[in-house]
């Protein structure tokens, strides 16, 4: 191995299962976080790990404890509040950087600042490298090259399946919560503009059914025209709750027009606390094992009332368990294996299409 493997929020919900992943797949790595206590009882617990003592807002310490070639995997959120400090000192170290971000602006943020350095230090970076938003980016990479020269725009959908809903963890109540107030980034003729949360709903077909979602932010809109320029429009949408995209699009529209209003952000925080509401952590064992991720993407020329070119839809395990298998995948592929693609990058650019499938389909991510 060339490189260290170094989880930072490891003793969190995602890292922890981050960390599953790499010791099935046999690897070791250095735990890291601020809390000193919860980090050895961890370390101890999963055999007697390495472990490190720094804090994600301490670029200074971050970079101390870093070298060139090793993995950085951070999952400690929001990342717009605790991100940045992380990811630019791997850009300027050279270490590769890996996260579980869905906070779009953040990795737009990051790519505006780490990009060129990346490229200079050798740093491969792969931000919001989960189910946030890599399923998507497969079944866009697929449909738009299925669709042929003819394709201009995609939509792609967000699902869950199985026999029951295994719930949502507490960061992804957080992430959507916080969402609704925030504006969503879409692709459209060629440019990046910003829209509200939830100004779309579309219905995909998903099992035999149609079932509704609404427009959010996704990293399809940064990362899909590197692989395919010809894409003018990219919209995503998040279909976990079909039944109340509709309200959902509706208490966007009010909490975007009461931010505001004088006092605005109190009764923003009011109407949207709900949404949050729910135990810590996030869904266990048996509740993801009946939950299946599944993300279809529509290719189209674009043009109103026009036919699909192209529909692709993969499935895999439950988004939690998928998160952390995709992010294993990549820290063991960058300590091993030299050769990606350097600079704040997509999947897709930084191993090369079928590369990415092949570990997609190891993973159990694949067409259906």
């Amino acid at each position: 191995m060339t490189g260290r493997i170094l989880v930072l929020g490891a003793t969190g919900y995602t890292g922890g299962l981050v960390l599953d992943a790499l010791l099935r797949r046999g690897v070791r790595p250095t735990l890291a976080g601020r809390n000193a206590a919860k980090l050895t009882a961890l370390a101890e617990r999963a055999g007697g790990l390495d472990h490190v003592v720094v804090d994600a807002t301490d670029p200074d310490g971050l970079r101390e404890r870093l070298r060139h070639g090793d993995v950085l995997i951070t999952t400690v959120g929001p990342f717009g509040r605790y991100g940045h400090a992380v990811a630019r000192a791997a850009a300027d170290i050279g270490a590769h950087y890996i996260d579980s971000t869905g906070e779009v602006g953040f990795v737009r943020t990051v790519h505006e600042r780490c990009h060129r350095r990346a490229r200079e230090t050798g740093s491969v970076m792969l931000p919001a490298f989960g189910y946030d938003y890599v399923p998507g980016i497969l079944a866009g990479t697929l449909a738009a090259l299925h669709a042929g020269d003819a394709v201009r725009a995609l939509d792609i959908g967000y699902f869950a399946t199985g026999r029951r809903r295994g719930g949502v963890s507490q960061g992804t109540r957080a992430t959507m919560r916080d969402g609704l107030a925030l504006p969503s980034e879409r692709r459209h003729r060629h440019r990046l503009v910003e829209e509200r949360t939830a100004s779309h709903v579309r219905r995909f077909t998903v099992g035999g059914r149609r079932r509704a979602a609404f427009s959010v932010s996704g990293t399809e809109v940064l990362f899909l025209p590197e692989t395919v320029p010809a894409l003018g429009d990219i919209t995503v949408y998040n279909g976990w709750f079909p039944a109340l995209s509709r309200p959902i699009s509706l208490l966007s529209a009010a909490t975007n027009a009461i931010t505001r209003l004088p006092g605005g952000p109190r009764l923003t925080d009011a109407l949207t606390r709900p949404l949050a509401t729910g135990p810590p952590g996030g869904p266990d064992a048996t509740a993801r094992a009946r939950t299946r991720s599944h993300v279809v993407a529509v290719a189209s020329t674009g043009a109103p009332g026009s036919a699909p070119l192209a529909e692709v839809h993969v499935e895999g395990p439950d988004p939690y368990s998928l998160t952390g298998e995709l992010i294993a995948w990549a820290a063991q592929r960058l300590a091993t294996r030299p050769g990606a693609t350097p600079g704040v990058v997509g999947p897709v650019d930084a191993f090369g299409l079928e590369t990415f499938r092949h570990a997609c389909a190891e993973i159990g991510l694949g067409p259906v």
